[in-house]
């Protein structure tokens, strides 16, 4: 009887354990796959330290990328800046509607700093919407930043892959996503600041909405409505100037954006908005 205890606790402390060679085996193939062998190899003795203990970095037998990005960040190992400005391309990767991904994944991007992206090229399958962008910089982007302005929309990093020095990929969670966009309600007064990029407003809880334009602007209206998932509903355009109208917001309607036929230049001033109604 003893013997036979003996044997299932050591049978069962082999299992923990190859579990946790695994695991180690898992995360360390990771780190590979983020920093360059080099610094990998110079710096293996103080990775296995940080690295410790394993399960640390485990979630549901799966690896926490932005944990271990944010490890080797803080400890100086996540090499992220060029000498000089560097042609970088990045792969956006997610299995929801491409418009509103580009829309989410677009909008982070430029909260974060990076203004000037071109498209290279973009798939959408049955499985997967892939984009692929190129951005001109002497730093890339940083995971751990850029997985935080996500996050503001319900967005989550589930997994980074480096696959060159230049070429990074980007595996998005939209399963609980939203715009990151101001909710307006019947009754309360926006002024809308100076932008020269549109206003973007979640309008799920109004049913019309007074746009007032003021004195010294030129604004000649282009105003789209959006569902859920970013499809167009409808879109209202004035070709002369307007300096007072009102709209009625569809019923299906959930994002608003405000802007001009021709450029947000043409408003010097603000804009004032009068939600009312309700749905």
């Amino acid at each position: 009887m003893v013997k036979a205890l003996i044997l299932c606790a050591v049978l069962f402390f082999s299992i923990v354990h190859a579990e946790e060679e695994d695991l180690k085996a898992l995360l360390d193939h990771k780190i590979q796959s983020i920093i360059d062998q080099r610094t990998y190899t110079e710096n293996k003795a103080f990775i296995d330290i940080i690295f410790t203990p394993t399960k640390k970095f485990i979630i549901d037998n799966h690896i926490d990328t932005i944990k271990v990005l944010q490890t080797l960040k803080e400890n100086g190992l996540l090499e992220l800046f060029f000498h000089k400005p560097t042609k970088m391309q990045y792969s956006f990767i997610s299995n929801t509607n491409p418009v509103f991904f580009v829309k989410i994944v677009g909008d982070s991007l430029r909260n974060i700093g990076y203004f000037r992206f071109v498209t290279q090229s973009a798939n959408y399958s049955s499985e997967k919407f892939e984009w692929n962008v190129n951005i001109t910089s002497e730093y890339a982007i940083d995971p751990v930043i850029f997985e935080k302005e996500l996050a503001k929309t319900g967005c989550k990093i589930v997994d980074v892959q480096r696959l060159s020095k230049t070429h990074w990929s980007y595996m998005i969670d939209m399963t609980n996503s939203s715009l990151n966009a101001i909710k307006i309600s019947t009754g309360k007064k926006r002024e809308l600041k100076r932008s020269l990029t549109p206003y973007w407003f979640d309008v799920s809880a109004i049913s019309k909405l007074r746009i007032v334009s003021k004195a010294g602007n030129s604004w000649f209206p282009d105003i789209s409505y959006y569902d859920e998932f970013l499809h167009i509903v409808k879109v209202t355009k004035k070709d002369r100037k307007i300096y007072d109208i009102t709209v009625n917001i569809p019923k299906n309607a959930k994002y608003i954006k405000i802007s001009d036929i021709y450029t947000m230049k043409n408003l010097k001033n603000s804009l004032i908005l009068y939600p009312s109604g309700s749905r």
